[in-house]
């Protein structure tokens, strides 16, 4: 059994055990930097919904607010000990202080649109809250664009997971394929950005 196959397995049998406390708690777990699948947790309350155990609207919005209640978790992190991270461990990770400068500068004239867009990407959306603290984006906006972009995902999710029903884990075949390519936006909108500073 796989790592994912094993987060399946509990997110699964913890949403199965208490319901919207447990979409709440795993979506606000996978907003504080730890990787559980969203792309298994609200599909799976998609298919619940079909079935008659759980609310469509209720359980969306479980899954928003466990992700804006991790996010302002690893927003914190990022604004208490981002920099000082950085600065003991960024030159193993090849980031410089003037990529940091740049990150920063980003983030500060864009960082709504990046709070927004990265909620929506697999795999970024996990720890997106975390620059966006060390860049100290103003809470209030964050938290605005996080419930937004975060409602989108969590409905879409659990539309599909209505939809297919008890084929709902068919999505998650698919989780590695969406993670690689926000993974390839992503590098390729930095180094656009990167190349037009430069």
């Amino acid at each position: 059994m796989s790592i994912t196959e094993f987060l399946v397995e509990i997110a699964v049998k913890v949403v199965s055990e208490i319901s919207y406390l447990g979409v709440f708690i795993l979506m606000l777990l996978e907003s504080a930097l730890i990787p559980i699948p969203s792309e298994a947790i609200m599909p799976f309350a998609g298919f619940l919904v079909a079935s008659g155990e759980m609310d469509f609207l209720a359980a969306v919005l479980a899954g928003t607010l466990g992700n804006l209640v991790g996010s302002w978790l690893a927003y914190f992190l990022g604004d208490r000990f981002g920099r000082s991270f950085l600065n003991r461990y960024g030159r193993y990770l090849l980031i410089t202080e003037e990529h940091w400068r740049h990150a920063e500068e980003f983030f500060q004239a864009r960082g709504k649109l990046a709070v927004f867009v990265g909620r929506l990407l697999p795999a970024i959306r996990t720890v997106i809250s975390f620059p966006a603290g060390m860049a100290k984006v103003e809470m209030i906006e964050f938290s605005i664009y996080t419930f937004v972009g975060s409602f989108l995902w969590c409905l879409a999710l659990t539309y599909i997971g209505v939809v297919l029903g008890s084929q709902w884990e068919i999505i998650k075949n698919y989780s590695l394929y969406l993670d690689i390519l926000a993974l390839l936006i992503l590098a390729a909108a930095l180094i656009y950005i990167f190349k037009k500073r430069s």
